[in-house]
């Protein structure tokens, strides 16, 4: 496991409560990510596997959305203060630890994938193996819906996140990198959080051909 991955384990395992506690309106004040959510569920469940992954699921609240959405909705969070949270908050859900570069999936297994801001710890260099292994996991037709913090800029940011720190990405180059890793990326929804980040919210749906 690479530093990266040490780090934000340990520093996501010592926020579990203030970071539930953040979510705990289940997107009620974001209303651009409950419709995208909506509409990922919609297609995935259309496309005829509602089988779906929350990678990076923190405490389980986007894995009870999807599952009432009508997936067959599981989480896997690298950090297990996070999982262990997930399943008190959601018992008849399943949730296990895992990371989003070996994930414990077969091939093809799967009709969707939610990142939910699960990528933005990755160095840009990591990215494209970790989107590979989402690739793996979905069925042909399958549906990858990765939200992230956007720049306008040319090139990845690095900046400091309230945990700990993160990449904000320019929208076509992630379009690029989900390309490259084999998916077709075909809706993206880029808003104003209306925050001091600096950084707009960003969404893109691709769909394993």
């Amino acid at each position: 496991m690479t530093e990266h991955h040490d780090t934000t384990r340990a520093a996501y395992d010592g926020v579990v409560d203030l970071y539930a506690s953040m979510f705990a309106d289940r997107l009620e004040s974001r209303p651009f990510t409950r419709n995208m959510l909506a509409t990922f569920a919609e297609l995935v469940r259309g496309a005829g596997n509602p089988r779906a992954a929350d990678v990076g699921c923190g405490p389980g609240h986007l894995t009870a959305l999807l599952h009432e959405l009508g997936l067959d909705a599981f989480g896997l969070d690298l950090s297990p203060a996070m999982v262990d949270h997930a399943r008190r908050a959601h018992p008849a859900l399943r949730f296990d630890e895992a990371r989003m570069e070996a994930l414990p999936i077969r091939d093809g297994a799967l009709g969707g994938v939610l990142a939910h801001y699960s990528m933005i710890h990755t160095p840009p260099g990591e990215l494209p193996a970790l989107l590979a292994e989402q690739v793996r996991v979905l069925a042909p037709g399958g549906l990858l819906l990765v939200s992230f913090f956007a720049t306008d800029g040319p090139e990845p940011v690095r900046f400091d996140h309230k945990v700990t720190p993160a990449y904000s990405w320019p929208v076509d180059r992630f379009a690029e990198l989900l390309a490259a890793a084999g998916l077709a990326p075909f809706a993206r929804l880029l808003h104003d959080p209306a925050s001091e980040r600096g950084f707009l919210d960003a969404h893109v749906l691709a769909r394993r051909p």
